[in-house]
């Protein structure tokens, strides 16, 4: 029990590792991109720079987190195929808009109609949540997200030693 403990704090710990130094890097090509005006072509005010690079900054974190899992878990797949996508399609000017409708079901009876509305469980909400979790069953559902956790945990603790050392 204890070998186990060990080489998945081991694991994490080279996941930690190599997902700073390529944060590390994204956030340099950020700050590169930034100084050689890669901008839109108009001068900004200080709230819109600010929201882009917060955006920049995030799209980096999430990226670099995928990036260091790879292709083994489905949620890091999605992830990237979500960036890419997102990328090509501002980079092509054009923005889609998602419509989320609810499900519902129709029950017939003796010429009345109701409308049921189905709410959603637990692990509907989670599938939300879970970068390519709909199309998982819940064993592997469970398996993605306790590991998307750790990986988002990772993610803070990495960024928050980042700011406490060099902001302020």
């Amino acid at each position: 029990m204890t070998s186990k403990h060990v080489t998945a704090t081991a694991h994490m710990g080279s996941i930690k590792n190599r997902f700073a130094r390529r944060f590390l890097r994204s956030l340099l090509k950020v700050k590169r991109s930034d100084r050689l005006g890669t901008g839109t072509g108009f001068r900004s005010n200080d709230e819109e720079i600010r929201k882009r690079n917060a955006r920049r900054i995030k799209t980096a974190a999430y990226r670099s987190m995928a990036r260091v899992v790879g292709p083994r878990k489905i949620w890091s797949r999605a992830l990237l195929f979500k960036l890419r996508n997102r990328a090509r399609i501002q980079g092509a000017g054009l923005r889609k808009r998602c419509v989320v409708s609810k499900k519902k079901r129709v029950l017939r009876k003796e010429n009345k109609v109701q409308v049921i509305s189905r709410e959603p469980s637990r692990a509907d909400n989670l599938r939300k949540l879970v970068p390519g979790g709909d199309s998982m069953h819940i064993c592997s559902l469970l398996d993605e997200t306790a590991h998307y956790i750790k990986c988002l945990a990772t993610q803070v603790k990495v960024m928050q030693s980042i700011a406490d050392r060099f902001i302020l």
